[in-house]
This record gives structure tokens, C-alpha cells and sequence, in this order.
């Protein structure tokens, strides 16, 4: 089992800048990949960005490529979503999320996952 605690979300203004962290600890996760997920209210929870804890390799939203970016601190266990950009659709609570998923294609899928954090408030005012 991984433990999962975000934090970094506030209120921003348009065009603004936010860090997101993820600390992650419980378990050796080498083979799993971390993701970044959110919900907006009434709307499902939709993918942001994933990277792969060992190899490094990433994936992104179309919505959000070229304005977020996800890394990783190994020896901190954290992950981190640098969002550049923001605008009021960004507007939602992010989640960490953890899973041995094995199939690049499956980075998106919420189903993929099977660890969770509990939330981090993002708001972007217009």
C-alpha cells in the first residue's frame, strides 16, 4: 500500500503559476507510475499528467501540455505538477494517484490506480 499526501493548491489568478507536491511513502514503488488527476465540481474526475517513478517517462493531457509539468524527487519521494498558465478551467481538486500500471496507454485511466491521496484545492480566478 502507498500512502499518498498532497499539498501546495491555493487560490491563483489567471496566468499564474502553482507546485503542486505529492510525498509518497509505504511501500517500494519502483515499477509504479504517479499520477496527477482532477475534479472539477459535477464534472468527472479526468487525467492531468503521469510519470513513471523508476524509467522517468511521462504523459500528458492534451489541456495541459506545454503549460504543466510533471517530476519527480526520488530521493524525496515526492512528486511534483509545476502548472504555468492557469486559467479558470484548471479550477478543481487535484489528486495524487499511484499504480503498477504496466501499459503506457493505461497512464490516463483512472482504473489504472489503485492508491490515492486525499485532495488538493486549485482555484484560478478570472
Amino acid at each position: 500500500q502507498v500512502q499518498l499526501v498532497e499539498s501546495g493548491g491555493k487560490l491563483v489568478q489567471t496566468g499564474g503559476s502553482l507546485r503542486l507536491s505529492c510525498a509518497a511513502s509505504g511501500r517500494t514503488f519502483s515499477t509504479y507510475v504517479l499520477g496527477w488527476f482532477r475534479q472539477a465540481p459535477g464534472k468527472e474526475r479526468e487525467f492531468v499528467a503521469a510519470i513513471h517513478w523508476s524509467g522517468g517517462r511521462t504523459y500528458y493531457a492534451d489541456s495541459v501540455k506545454g503549460r504543466f509539468t510533471i517530476s519527480r524527487d526520488n530521493a524525496k519521494n515526492t512528486v511534483y505538477l509545476q502548472m504555468n498558465s492557469l486559467e479558470p478551467e484548471d479550477t478543481a481538486v487535484y489528486y495524487c494517484a499511484a499504480g503498477p500500471v504496466v501499459r503506457y496507454s493505461d497512464y490516463d485511466a483512472v482504473r489504472s490506480y489503485n492508491n490515492w491521496g486525499q485532495g488538493t484545492q486549485v482555484t484560478v480566478s478570472s
